[in-house]
């Protein structure tokens, strides 16, 4: 695959750039997600092996390589901060800037050579989410932001999309199983049959799809800090809402990405029944 330059992906103007103290952040975090992906690539759909963690969750030698490459960029480029991955854990350091590693979110699509997975990586200044990167490599899209920088897909603004009417709004999760083992199929099944359609595309990407605009709603029971830590600031910056399933915004123990119209009536319907109660 022919993947263009790095640069193509983070097209901002001059004013913001120069303006805003994220900006090197942003630049750097879009460019580590890329040149994980790539690396990544070399080992998609070539059979590579997996081992089974403690969880039962599969890792390879693209997920432990993607995540040293990652942490050596950022210890080389900012050695005074902390790091806390899926594969190499948390380097115990305290600081007030924190990058949050994913190599591989969705390490199962991976493994069968489904086009889905993604490198993702957040960064969190003084307690909060404040840039993002999340790279689809064998799909080539990369979605980043910044705070007050925007949220740009591929070089363009991505949007949240305008639909008002719950009615109309396509609904994503990553497992229904998953939701079902969690206790929370009743909240699921209400919120499924209130949008137009409920469909599974899964993991990092659902959450790619509010933030552009193509569905309107994506939830999972269960959430890690490093599957979900770039998103706060996708999705806001993308004008939407990425949190708890009770409106906190932020990266919790679950997720929920949604556009900021419905808000109101996805909350409604998840913790007191339908829309019009």
């Amino acid at each position: 695959m022919q993947l263009p330059d790095c640069n193509s992906f983070f097209m901002l103007s001059s004013k913001p750039m120069k303006t805003n103290p994220l900006a090197q952040y942003f630049e750097f975090i879009t460019e580590t997600a890329y040149l994980a992906g790539r690396l990544t690539l070399g080992y998609f759909q070539t059979g590579v092996h997996a081992d089974y963690k403690a969880d039962d969750s599969p890792v390879t030698l693209a997920d432990r390589q993607a995540e040293a490459l990652i942490r050596n960029r950022i210890e080389k480029a900012y050695p005074g901060h902390a790091i806390v991955g899926e594969e190499y854990g948390d380097d115990h350091q305290t600081a007030s800037c924190r990058w949050i590693i994913d190599p591989i979110d969705g390490t199962k699509a991976f493994l069968r050579g489904v086009p889905l997975y993604a490198v993702l990586i957040g960064l969190e200044i003084e307690g909060v989410m404040q840039a993002g990167a999340a790279y689809f490599p064998a799909l080539d899209e990369m979605l980043a932001a910044a705070s007050g920088l925007g949220c740009w897909w591929n070089g363009r603004r991505a949007h949240v999309s305008t639909t008002t009417d719950i009615g109309q709004a396509y609904v994503s999760t990553t497992s229904v199983e998953a939701i079902r083992r969690h206790g929370r199929i009743t909240q699921f099944e209400r919120l499924s049959s209130a949008c137009y359609h409920q469909i599974g595309w899964s993991d990092a990407y659902g959450y790619l799809l509010v933030a552009t605009g193509r569905i309107e709603v994506m939830l999972d029971p269960i959430m890690n800090i490093w599957d979900g830590a770039p998103f706060p600031p996708i999705l806001s910056e993308a004008g939407g809402y990425f949190g708890d399933w009770q409106g906190n915004a932020g990266v919790f123990s679950e997720a929920l990405a949604v556009n900021q119209a419905l808000l109101p009536q996805v909350l409604t319907i998840l913790n007191n029944g339908s829309a019009d109660e």
